[in-house]
């Protein structure tokens, strides 16, 4: 009996340090809901986008993707997102799809504009630009699919060299 009671306390004691993890690592990443406002964007391709991914301006994290959706009438991705409360974005400022490196994960970029008027609560980025298909462009130049024209070899002249 005594040797069940230890292993029951030992296997608590391993859940709650798991419990305990995941926590820490939940609340220092801010996975947590983000107080602010919510805005939209539309693409023509967020690939790597999902909800959770994070919005950034120069590289600082001020908001998440909270949804996505394709828009039926303009058949384009509806994506929206929420910004912190506190920071005001002009309402020229644009929104791409950026990736961490080569390898690394994908975010919204938000670049400023200069306008005085700011975006509200349910506004929409009037400029975006959605993902670059990296495998695409790669295949393409690989197998040249590239817009430059080859010029055909100048053909041999059948005339003899005459010596001097």
């Amino acid at each position: 009996m005594q040797n069940g009671f230890v292993e029951t306390l030992l296997g608590a004691a391993v859940v709650a340090v798991a419990v305990f993890f995941f926590y820490y690592g939940w609340s220092a990443t801010g996975a947590g809901t983000v107080v602010g406002y919510e805005v939209l964007a539309r693409f023509d391709r967020v690939d790597g986008v999902a909800v959770g991914t994070d919005v950034r301006m120069a590289g600082i994290k001020i908001g998440s993707v909270t949804s996505q959706e394709l828009d039926q009438k303009s058949y384009r991705a509806l994506v929206k997102m929420n910004i912190k409360q506190g920071i005001a974005l002009p309402d020229d400022s644009s929104v791409k799809v950026a990736t961490e490196g080569l390898l690394g994960g994908t975010y919204l970029s938000v670049s400023p504009g200069g306008s005085d008027d700011m975006l509200k609560a349910g506004s929409e980025f009037a400029t975006t630009q959605g993902s670059v298909d990296l495998l695409g462009l790669a295949m393409q130049s690989m197998m040249g699919g590239g817009d430059k024209k080859e010029e055909p070899a100048p053909a041999p002249s059948s005339a003899p060299a005459t010596p001097q």
